[in-house]
């Protein structure tokens, strides 16, 4: 078999795809709007992160807020941002991505694997991360996809004989993209999150869609 590009259908602005992202938007746009128009809505931020960010503190003794919320931080953090910028990189992500996601395992299999990529990058921060600050944003979901996704393409490529090496290359890339915000943020990148989501996604991707025979 000669060996061929390995290219991925996708579903556009999947319903399921857009809910998510307009439930996830909508924590941090009121928020801004409020920041805009009142002067203690800084405070309101503040409780909102008290809330619904994850803390790794809660698992180390700290008492919570309300109950269970040592188990409800680990899926509450991923709708609460670090501001509008946060947000849009991640939801610009889940929209690119989400789509591809969708046209291979369907909007129910989307759902699925954001919520175990979402669960996978707070199990990161907890296991990986000393940190005692609190850690929000979809990003460690994000990562979800992004392993499903390029654990697609591993198994296209091996199946059509195609170059490893883009693939390796990508990979690299986002290793590097990592360092590099790390740096810029001095620090206060929750890359353990990140690994976490894209490990349950590349996991996920492989239990599920073990073939071909999969795709749309």
């Amino acid at each position: 078999m000669a060996p061929r590009n390995v290219t991925f259908s996708t579903k556009a602005n999947s319903p399921v795809v857009l809910a998510l992202v307009a439930i996830t938007c909508l924590p941090e746009i009121l928020l801004t709007l409020l920041g805009a128009t009142f002067s203690a809505a800084p405070e309101w931020r503040m409780t909102t992160i008290a809330y619904g960010a994850f803390w790794n503190g809660l698992l180390r003794g700290w008492d919570p807020l309300y109950p269970f919320q040592r188990e409800v931080m680990f899926i509450s953090y991923a709708f609460l941002h670090g501001g509008l910028m946060h947000l849009l990189g991640n939801m610009v992500a889940v929209l690119a991505l989400g789509g591809i996601v969708v046209a291979r395992i369907g909007q129910k299999g989307f759902l699925l694997l954001y919520a175990l990529s979402t669960l996978g990058g707070a199990a990161g921060f907890a296991l990986l991360s000393g940190s005692e600050s609190p850690m929000v944003g979809a990003s460690g979901a994000v990562f979800g996809l992004i392993g499903a996704w390029k654990f697609w393409e591993w198994q296209a490529r091996q199946h059509f004989g195609s170059p490893m090496r883009p693939l390796w290359m990508s990979l690299l890339g986002l290793a590097i993209l990592n360092i590099v915000l790390w740096v810029l943020l001095s620090g206060l990148l929750a890359w353990e999150a990140h690994l976490g989501g894209f490990l349950a996604g590349v996991l996920f991707a492989a239990l599920v869609t073990p073939t071909l025979r999969y795709r749309v």
